[in-house]
């Protein structure tokens, strides 16, 4: 990269790169010049004057693209912490959704220590923030490599208002809890999730999430939920999600869509022609992460020997992190379910879906790429330091399950328009310069379940609102992120 004279128009310019815009269209050789925080210029090769950028860099033999958006993560608390973010950055994200699963920072905060699954984000010591308002500050102050969307969870709105969470939600409570969701649509949420697997939401019906979501439908918000069953009621659970957001006049995403447990191998069959054909009707789609093995606390309800199932945290045990539950039952000479109680509280990996099934969500029209990563996690599933390049490089350019065009509009122009992004997740004069750089050819992931936070090969560099955040060699990730709204 060569420094130019101060008197050029652009601060970056980028020469002879294959441009994959982010729409689905086929991709092409061009230069793209930069200007403060957004794109100014997308040019054949060149139409852009030579000497014309502050920094120029030849990009032939690159792919440059939209940086991705991670439709769905656990980052809430990590983006404040650590805030360089490399796991993500590495990877070439440039935007995480965070508050998914009814699982947020804000708004509530806890005295000892937090009910599971709110646990997956700290402890009571990270639960710092009494309205939406707050957390903006923090982000806005923290200042990360990437920028933030968030969502703000159900759970979270619950344990701040509700003695009782196991039962449905009073008239009084309803109020409280929309009071919560208004002020944090109007300080910049992109919307609220649900978390009705997990115990602390569980308690929900059905016309207290429509309710609740109508408040988020007047901000133009979306949401997404972690339905109540991804095993053999999940053909209701898709029924309840789709009724709910119609009810509420909501945008809807199904979280990491997928058809849990031995017995229900093969029933994306089924589950993918119920979304498509309600997607015809209301706005709706999925993301999916690029892998068969999930990850939450461990739980009784999920303990099973029909697949192997990994411990990523045990506070008790925490030698036991990074082995396989069966392995552990043996060496102390006890059942799966007394090993499982013996470890807790704990998190693990459960190897719970079909290949063939993952291929099918993430071949769909309305999926989008999410990590679903638990950052927090001793022994993290490696699709918090893989997702994107897993997808570029084994399913994209080794399987051939979509073209490279196909894998980025996934990763970027999908979930721009998704989650209302309008100034990011494609490239034209005008968006916002969130940009990664990588070799097509080479682009893999390389976190592995025994070592998963090994960084991904490929990504050449990344840029975020302009600023070069990542690179080779670079000691420091920039830092030029912020919470992101919708339109923005």
């Amino acid at each position: 990269m060569s420094v130019q004279s101060t008197n050029d128009i652009y601060d970056w310019v980028f020469r002879n790169a294959r441009i994959i815009d982010g729409t689905g269209a086929p991709s092409f050789v061009g230069d793209l010049a930069v200007r403060g925080d957004q794109i100014a210029a997308i040019e054949l090769p060149g139409v852009i004057a030579a000497g014309s950028g502050r920094n120029e860099a030849d990009l032939a033999g690159l792919a440059l693209a939209p940086g991705f958006i991670d439709a769905h993560t656990h980052d809430d608390r990590i983006v404040l912490d650590a805030p360089d973010m490399v796991p993500k950055i590495s990877q070439g994200v440039t935007t995480v959704v965070v508050g998914n699963c009814g699982i947020s920072l804000a708004p509530v905060r806890f005295e000892g220590a937090p009910p599971p699954p709110m646990n997956l984000l700290g402890g009571a010591e990270a639960y710092q923030f009494s309205t939406f308002g707050d957390y903006a500050a923090a982000v806005h102050e923290a200042r990360p490599s990437l920028n933030v969307a968030a969502l703000v969870g159900h759970s979270a709105l619950r344990l701040a208002t509700m003695d009782d969470i196991t039962a449905k939600a009073n008239p009084a409570e309803i109020a409280d809890m929309a009071a919560m969701l208004t002020e944090a649509m109007e300080n910049g949420a992109v919307g609220w999730s649900t978390g009705l697997f997990y115990p602390t939401n569980a308690g929900a019906d059905a016309d207290e999430v429509a309710e609740l979501g109508r408040y988020v439908a007047r901000h133009g918000g979306i949401y997404a939920t972690h339905m109540r069953n991804e095993f053999e009621n999940v053909l209701d659970s898709i029924d309840e999600s789709v009724a709910t957001a119609k009810s509420a006049g909501t945008p809807l995403v199904i979280s990491h869509h997928k058809c849990a447990g031995v017995e229900n191998w093969g029933r994306t069959l089924e589950t993918l022609p119920k979304i498509e054909a309600a997607a015809h009707e209301h706005q709706i789609n999925f993301d999916v992460y690029p892998y068969t093995a999930g990850s939450t606390n461990l739980r009784a309800d999920l303990i099973t020997d029909t697949y192997p199932i990994m411990i990523a945290w045990s506070r008790p045990f925490p030698e036991m992190t990074g082995r396989y539950l069966t392995d552990i039952a043996a060496g102390w000479g006890i059942d799966l379910d007394e090993t499982a109680a013996r470890l807790q509280p704990a998190g693990a990996i459960y190897f719970q879906m079909d290949e063939d099934d993952v291929r099918r969500v993430l071949s769909s029209p309305l999926s989008m790429i999410g990590s679903d990563g638990l950052p927090h996690d001793d022994h993290p599933h490696p699709r918090l330091w893989g997702t994107f390049p897993r997808v570029l490089g084994h399913y994209a350019r080794e399987v051939g399950l979509f073209d490279l065009e196909i894998a980025v509009h996934k990763m970027t122009g999908v979930t721009a328009r998704v989650f209302g992004l309008t100034n990011r997740g494609t490239l034209a004069p005008g968006k916002f310069a969130d940009l990664v750089a990588f070799h097509p050819d080479t682009v893999r992931d390389r976190a592995t379940y025994e070592r998963p936070t090994i960084q991904s090969e490929g990504i050449a560099w990344v840029m975020v609102n302009g600023v070069m955040t990542f690179a080779p060699g670079q000691s420091q990730p920039g830092r030029a992120g912020r919470l992101v709204s919708r339109a923005l």
